[in-house]
């Protein structure tokens, strides 16, 4: 069995959303200075990393990350691998994805994932995102999940069109992945993203196993 990884990991480096709160991972009590143990406190906002949208994030009366169902959460996926040159992810580019047609969770690997492989500490702008035409595609092949390797599922400041569409059909979004190290092909998925009451999103740890 092989298990992998596609969780970003969380440090106070990791770039964020421009205007979200900055991450801050620091230890406030400290063996070497007499305490009796080491504790660190943690300051994000709950898109940061590898993270879940829950409906309520763009939707008034969406259902919030705590109600999501564990039963999308895990289950079979699909990894499949824009081709590059591809900018915004269209229902043609979809459509010649060689989507499974009986997949409902489907992780889509784009030139974005070289991006965590090199480290990047910089916001990118110009990352690769789903069109509102390509979140209608999808809903229509009866996705439950989507998932995508960058901080965002829509393209930078169009954000709303992409991610309304999916919401509204109760499709989990899963932004922030890491797929760099991982081919296309059909995958065990575990995400667990933190039960936060009420909230609009969720940090998560998300691992894939190879089937």
């Amino acid at each position: 069995m092989k298990i992998h990884d596609i969780t970003i990991t969380i440090s106070n480096d990791l770039p964020t959303w421009p205007g979200d709160p900055k991450v801050v991972l620091e230890r406030v009590n400290k063996i070497e200075e007499g305490a009796n143990a080491n504790v660190s406190r943690l300051n994000m906002g709950v898109h940061t990393g590898t993270h879940v949208d829950a409906p309520f994030h763009f939707l008034e009366d969406g259902i919030s990350v705590d109600l999501l169902p564990l039963s999308v959460l895990i289950g079979s996926a699909q990894v499949v691998q824009i081709k590059e040159g591809v900018e915004v992810i269209t229902a043609k580019d979809l459509e010649g994805a060689g989507i499974i047609p009986e997949v409902s969770r489907l992780l889509i690997k784009t030139r974005n994932s070289r991006y965590w492989a090199a480290g990047e500490k910089t916001f990118q702008t110009t990352f690769v995102a789903i069109a509102e035409d390509g979140a209608h595609f999808l809903v229509e092949k009866g996705m439950k999940l989507i998932g995508i390797d960058y901080l965002s599922i829509a393209p930078y400041k169009q954000s709303r069109p992409t991610h309304q569409a999916l919401l509204r059909s109760k499709v989990v979004i899963l932004e922030g992945i890491d797929l760099s190290e991982v081919d296309p092909g059909m995958y065990q998925l575990y995400c667990l993203p933190l039960k936060l009451a009420g909230s609009d999103g969720a940090p998560c740890r998300v691992i894939l196993v190879e089937e």
